[in-house]
């Protein structure tokens, strides 16, 4: 269960001292992990990872970050330390408002109507979470190395690959309900540019910390099986990140 926060009026550095009270205890399962199928007997032996409290400071400043951003192809497969897993995925679409637009939280990448249709499902070498940014944790869905789903051959071996997954259902859950929320095709523009996004915040992230990012198609015929997805989920895209080789 989570812990409640009386005091909702914080700036962002006090709200991301608290964000530890946010954590999920280990074997718990959040709503959005349960929608998304995750928890399943597909993830047998696998355990939530319960990532760090993300850091307010290092790094290049964002200027400095925009002249280094780019695309690098060359991925070690050297593992990613916890704490740069943890701010990484933070980073991307983690929570920097407790009270966000329309009384939900606020993420570091917009979308429309505060809809927060993305879903990350991340690969590790050891199996697939996906990212649950309320309790700032990692939630099995598959026990198993599916790295290569990414679609690149160097992909396969790097100690991250993030996949992009639009939720379509959650624009019927969304605080304001514009009227473009319940056309496919304005959903299909929303969710495209909300993965753009939080693929840009990777990308600024690695660019920061002096690691490589690839951002590519991915294998979209298996994927949504293995990764036990919805009908309502559609995979995007993925994006490879690591310390250069």
């Amino acid at each position: 269960m989570y812990v409640v926060i009386k005091e909702i009026q914080m700036d962002r550095r006090t709200f991301l001292k608290s964000v530890p009270a946010f954590t999920v205890l280990a074997g718990a399962v959040s709503g959005l992990a349960q929608e998304a199928g995750a928890g399943s007997d597909s993830a047998q032996g696998l355990e939530p990872i319960v990532l760090a409290k993300p850091g307010t400071d290092g790094g290049k400043s964002v200027m400095a970050a925009l002249w280094e951003r780019k695309t690098n192809r060359n991925v070690s497969d050297k593992e990613l330390p916890h704490q740069v897993l943890s701010d990484l995925l933070w980073a991307a679409f983690g929570i920097n408002r407790p009270s966000g637009p329309r009384e939900r939280t606020g993420r570091t990448a917009a979308s429309a109507s505060n809809s927060q249709e993305i879903d990350l499902y991340v690969a590790l070498a050891k199996g697939v979470y996906i990212y649950d940014a309320t309790g700032h944790c990692l939630v099995p869905v598959v026990v198993g190395d599916f790295r290569r789903r990414s679609g690149r051959r160097s992909a396969a071996t790097a100690p991250v690959n993030i996949f992009y997954v639009a939720d379509i259902a959650k624009f019927a859950k969304a605080p304001f309900q514009e009227p473009g929320l319940k056309d496919s095709d304005v959903q299909k523009s929303y969710y495209y540019v909300g993965a753009g996004l939080i693929a840009q915040n990777v990308y600024l992230f690695a660019a920061s910390q002096g690691l490589a990012a690839w951002f590519h198609n991915c294998d979209k015929n298996n994927t949504p099986k293995e990764f036990k997805l919805r009908p309502e989920q559609k995979v995007l895209f993925s994006q490879t990140v690591g310390y250069l080789a």
